[in-house]
């Protein structure tokens, strides 16, 4: 199975408006689909731009104010993925769950309204003791009309344990979206997506948040850049780069995924890494 996967790097700016945030969501959907973009990515955090939104004093508002545009965040993108028949995934949103603690939710969209979702599992210190949040407690993988898929966000990607229990579980494609405020954690997460793929023969598809929110605390520094990347193995690139951004700048990238050469090399590849692990020294995550 052959597809057309998108990612875009986000760019955040101040605005005074919900409908300002989704008509540039909306630019991005409408220019990943006449792309022919089926499976389009959205950086982590991307909805902290709703933040810098003044309240009646001129002020931005509160971290934990996040979970009251829930409703209207799920809304736009399940219309927006309905109206131009692209799946997305709508970077994370901040949601509040049922014992009023704050989690960080990978979100998945399809135009028949379905949506799925993927708590964060490892926090960062920012996360934990500046916004107050608590990590999910599990990870799965989702069905899609282009196989299965996991979402596993950001820092999440640096832990090879959580990689190969998807793995595992069957996904062929993880997406990765983050959110990096310096050069050090953009190449943490880089560098860490690369190796998942050679570790478990998959595709990650990441991207990042760029741009700055001159108001908002922890979101004035943001280092992204967007990737497709496969293992690097014959028949794939030598780089094992399908398609990459420009740092910092404000765009989509778009490549295609072939599920069939994945089978390829996991069958008859130059290593065989998924194969050849070593399960009688380490646990067997299957």
């Amino acid at each position: 199975m052959k597809y057309r996967v998108g990612a875009v790097q986000y760019k955040l700016e101040d605005i005074t408006s919900f409908d300002q945030f989704a008509h540039q969501v909306e630019h991005y959907v409408r220019c990943a689909s006449e792309f022919g973009v089926q499976m389009l990515l959205f950086p982590e955090f991307m909805t902290t731009q709703l933040l810098s939104i003044p309240d009646d004093e001129g002020n931005p508002q509160p971290f934990d104010n996040l979970p009251n545009y829930t409703e209207e965040y799920i809304e736009l993108f399940q219309s927006l993925s309905k109206k131009y028949d692209v799946h997305i995934i709508g970077g994370t949103h901040i949601v509040k769950m049922s014992d009023g603690s704050l989690r960080n939710g990978a979100h998945y969209f399809s135009p028949k309204g379905d949506v799925k979702v993927q708590h964060k599992v490892h926090l960062t210190p920012t996360e934990v003791n500046e916004w107050g949040m608590s990590a999910g407690d599990g990870v799965e993988v989702f069905d899609t009309p282009f196989g299965k898929i996991a979402m596993l966000t950001c820092y999440d990607i640096e832990f090879p344990e959580i990689v190969r229990m998807v793995r595992a579980k069957g996904a062929d494609v993880i997406y990765c979206p983050s959110c990096t405020d310096d050069q050090h954690g953009f190449y943490r997460v880089r560098y860490c997506c690369h190796a998942r793929t050679v570790e478990n023969q998959v595709y990650v598809v990441t991207t990042g948040t760029v741009g700055t929110l001159r108001n908002v605390d922890f979101m004035r520094a943001n280092v992204g850049k967007a990737a497709i990347l496969a293992p690097n193995d014959i028949p794939f690139p030598p780089a094992g780069v399908i398609a990459e951004g420009i740092m910092n700048d404000d765009m989509i990238i778009v490549g295609d995924i072939d599920l069939s050469l994945l089978q390829d090399v996991r069958a008859k590849g130059a290593v065989m890494t998924w194969r050849d692990r070593r399960t009688d020294l380490y646990t067997d995550w299957s």
